[in-house]
């Protein structure tokens, strides 16, 4: 057998070192052996992490050339990964690190709900990360002040939310650290660990209230007003996002020719429904019959499980072959205090922890059906737990850098909005009503991207549109989109309009992805003629894994 790359023993190395340097995101991507620390968020652990990044990128561009696609794609990957790591910490982003949804404010409370739990040296584990939030919170809180010491303050609304927030995880009646002294009274094999726990969750609700009480009279005072990051910053984090440059502009046009064009599929659904009452009587129809709900949490949980759980029966060996290390995944409920919505954590590197759909639900009450049952296929199976299960698996070609570390949205989300679009196809939406569902998340998609680059480059709504024409995007109008086209409940619009203005780019990635692999397919189409497959397309696209969308155009077309 022919010896590999040295990239592939490199990429190794790789992993080890940024798990070390990152280990909370080593536990959301499942790489053992760093659960008891947290990062050293402080500007010297910035500055070593910095220091550590270059030192590896000069490594990888001094090995040899690439002799495969294979290779050469872990070279790609590696360098890709490493030089966006070095970039963020050059252009002074982790001092501006603060948002609603995917900053360390969240991160450093989420990753305990990653952690497993079932022996006592697993909650001995979770008692040492516990006694590391305050120092954490520390070192963060003096990157925060070096960002407002160089004149860069983060917008306002974030660090309200963040702000909100840290309340949460620090009151002792709703906070998941409270939960997890709870948790362990119930586990024969830990509850000697109980005093521990319950030391060391204590003090990890006073750091975050006294991190709150920083962000309330000290960086709320001098935080920025103004929502918008312009167009230099934007496109630089949307290149980030998508591993491809936009033209802003252009993508803004193209967001409202897809809305026009949702709003009136939607429409045609939605007359199906509640006939002559337009979306808002339909709307109504689906979220107050009782038969369109489901009647509490938890059975919404066990409906949306058997729902990933038949798609995987049926597709396995049709139109995917699924590893048999994935074949199972489960769905949860995410703990109160952050943003709303679901979201995909990944199993771990040797597969002891399966893939897991996590939902935060608006409230107790019952679930209304009709947009939860796609958001299923595109969290689940065929999206986020079949991509992010296959790149785990394929270890035979793909580098541990690449199965463990790398996540571009515009790849990854775009498969997910595809998935979403392919189960429609399939018939799996196998009710008007989410149909429905689906044709609101594709709206929701692309008021993204109206609202996401019409907000940060302070676009005006163009004049021809029926919605507020000519205005400038306000908080509130943004809201009203989501809320009168996207079919959002007001909580919810309100959550991911701050999630767009903290998280500038990201929301792109859907809509911006998905068209690439609805560009892709009918290229191949219009190359292979009769001997195309989409279910070929799919395995590549798969296999290839999330990377750059410059990089899969290569992978998949050949250099242009």
């Amino acid at each position: 057998m022919p010896s590999r790359h040295p990239i592939f023993a490199l990429s190794d190395e790789i992993v080890d070192d940024l798990a070390s340097l990152f280990p909370d995101l080593a536990t959301f991507q499942g790489v053992e052996g760093h659960d008891h620390h947290l990062p050293d968020l402080s500007p010297e652990g910035a500055a070593a992490a910095l220091q550590a990044q270059r030192s590896l990128l000069a490594r990888v561009e001094g090995l040899p050339p690439a002799t495969d696609r294979w290779d050469r794609l872990a070279v790609e990957v590696a360098r890709s990964i490493l030089t966006e790591e070095i970039d963020h910490y050059e252009q002074g982003d982790h001092l501006v690190d603060l948002n609603s949804l995917s900053s360390p404010a969240q991160g450093l409370r989420e990753v305990f709900d990653h952690m497993r739990r079932d022996t006592r040296d697993q909650w001995a584990t979770i008692v040492d990360r516990l006694r590391c939030v305050p120092q954490a919170l520390e070192g963060y809180r003096r990157s925060l002040d070096a960002g407002l010491e160089a004149g860069r303050p983060v917008a306002r609304r974030q660090a309200e939310a963040a702000m909100t927030q840290a309340g949460v995880h620090a009151s002792d009646d709703t906070s998941a650290f409270s939960s997890l002294v709870q948790e362990i009274d119930g586990s024969r094999a830990a509850s000697a660990l109980h005093g521990e726990l319950d030391d060391a969750s204590r003090a990890a609700r006073v750091a975050f209230g006294e991190f709150g009480e920083y962000l309330r009279t000290e960086y709320l005072p001098r935080a920025e007003p103004v929502d918008a990051v312009g167009r230099e910053r934007y496109v630089r984090q949307a290149h980030r996002f998508l591993g491809t440059d936009i033209d802003p502009e252009a993508t803004y046009a193209w967001g409202w020719d897809e809305v026009a064009d949702l709003r009136s599929a939607l429409a045609r659904v939605a007359d199906g429904i509640a006939p002559g009452a337009g979306v808002p009587g339909a709307l109504e129809t689906l979220t107050g019959d009782p038969d369109r709900r489901a009647p509490d949490p938890a059975t919404f949980c066990d409906m949306m499980q058997q729902r990933i759980d038949e798609a995987l029966s049926q597709l396995d060996g049709t139109h995917f072959e699924v590893p048999p290390q994935i074949r199972t995944t489960a769905v949860k409920l995410a703990p109160p205090g952050g943003a709303l919505g679901a979201y995909y954590v990944g199993p771990s590197e040797d597969f002891t922890r399966q893939g897991t759909v996590w939902w935060a639900l608006a409230s107790d009450g019952p679930v209304p059906l009709f947009d939860q049952v796609t958001t299923a296929y595109h969290e689940g199976f065929p999206g986020h737990h079949l991509q992010v299960g296959m790149q785990v698996s394929l270890a035979d070609r793909l580098s541990r850098l690449h199965r463990l570390w790398l996540w571009k949205p515009g790849i990854g989300e775009g498969w997910a909005l595809y998935a979403e679009r392919l189960m429609n196809d399939l018939g799996f939406l196998d009710r008007p009503d989410y149909v429905f569902g689906y044709l609101a998340a594709q709206l929701h998609r692309s008021c993204r991207v109206v609202i996401d680059i019409g907000s940060h480059l302070q676009l005006p709504i163009p004049d021809g549109q029926a919605f507020h024409p000519g205005e400038a995007w306000t908080f509130d109008t943004a809201t009203e989109m989501l809320r009168d086209y996207a079919t959002l409940e007001p909580d919810y619009a309100e959550s991911e309009v701050t999630r767009y203005l903290g998280w500038p780019g990201q929301a792109i990635a859907y809509k911006v992805g998905e068209q690439f692999i609805l560009d892709t397919r009918e290229e191949l189409r219009r190359r292979r003629g009769a001997a195309f497959d989409p279910a070929t397309l799919h395995r590549d696209y798969l296999e290839v894994g999330p990377v750059g969308i410059d990089l899969m155009r290569e992978m998949l077309l050949g250099a242009s």
